[in-house]
């Protein structure tokens, strides 16, 4: 079989001029969307995605504030920002980047924000809305893979998916959105007994368990989808070499950078098994912030009317 590789650019960027339409339609009611990204510590990760965040912003013509506070920040603190920004009226949307650092509350810090505001649909009152299909500002990461799936052209309704990971950001809600199209969803986790029996069973696989290449070859049937979330780090060329084979362009990554990812799926593992894969990187990754540009978009569509 011919193994499809699902280019997750090309996707965003389908997401991204679909927010451009909005808010040239914002624009007309002299609207520009606002988003405030709060970063805690100097985590250079957390770092690199915000800084891309607030640079996808700025392409579009959205307003973006980025508020960078010291890893020694309490709970208090961090409440008193929040605050502030649940006030701003030039602020439609509030991301709070996770994890924060372990003195910080994180669950009073998600629930304090106004859940208009809650861009990465983590408030209470968002959730609720997922769970019953009354969809607003969901997770971006599951959002845009349900936006992936439609480009694709992959059916949903009545196809077996099977969801590893349990996340509340990825796994929970990636299950509802498949439900609420009318796949039947397993949603399994590390206590999951004979892991590979059950992926089996799927048509469309989602990997967002954050183990590098647990998915193998002996996890998949002929013909599956499989969306990979996983993005971990691969340090050392004689993991490379067993993830990716000594000709691969990714041993010189690691030589030149000290690292290249790999997902939750074995890379090579797919090809010739699966109808279609999205890679890692370049899949998931840019699906995450388009959408966050259109879940900010939204919010301010839904809170000013």
């Amino acid at each position: 079989m011919e193994t499809r590789i699902i280019d997750g650019r090309k996707v965003a960027e389908q997401i991204k001029a679909e927010v451009t339409e909005e808010l040239q339609e914002l624009s007309k009611k002299n609207l520009v969307p606002g988003l405030a990204a709060v970063l805690v510590g100097d985590d250079p990760a957390s770092q690199l995605y915000v800084r891309n965040k607030t640079r996808t912003c700025k392409e579009l013509g959205m307003h973006s504030e980025t508020i960078e506070l010291p890893g020694e920040t309490t709970t208090e603190e961090l409440l008193q920002v929040i605050d502030r920004l649940n006030q701003a009226d030039d602020i439609d949307a509030i991301l709070v980047q996770l994890p924060l650092p372990d003195q910080i509350e994180e669950d009073r810090i998600l629930l304090a924000v106004r859940p208009d505001k809650d861009v990465d649909g983590f408030h209470p009152l968002n959730v609720r809305n997922l769970v019953s299909g009354k969809v607003g500002l969901a997770p971006c990461t599951p959002m845009g893979i349900m936006y992936l799936l439609k480009s694709e052209g992959i059916a949903l309704k009545g196809a077996e998916a099977v969801v590893v990971g349990r996340s509340d950001i990825v796994g929970k809600p990636m299950a509802f959105l498949l439900l609420h199209q009318h796949a039947t969803i397993t949603l399994c986790h590390s206590r999951t007994r004979d892991l590979p029996a059950v992926c089996r069973r799927a048509d469309i696989l989602v990997a967002a368990v954050g183990q590098p290449a647990l998915i193998t070859r002996d996890y998949l049937k002929e013909g599956v989808v499989i969306i990979d979330v996983g993005q971990n780090l691969v340090r050392t060329e004689e993991e490379g070499i067993r993830l990716f084979g000594k000709d691969s362009e990714r041993i010189s990554k690691i030589k030149k950078k000290g690292y290249t990812l790999v997902g939750d799926v074995h890379p090579r593992d797919p090809i010739g098994v699966a109808q279609a894969v999205t890679p890692v990187p370049f899949g998931v990754g840019p699906l995450t912030i388009a959408h966050l540009m259109k879940n900010t978009a939204t919010a301010c569509r839904l809170r000013r009317g």
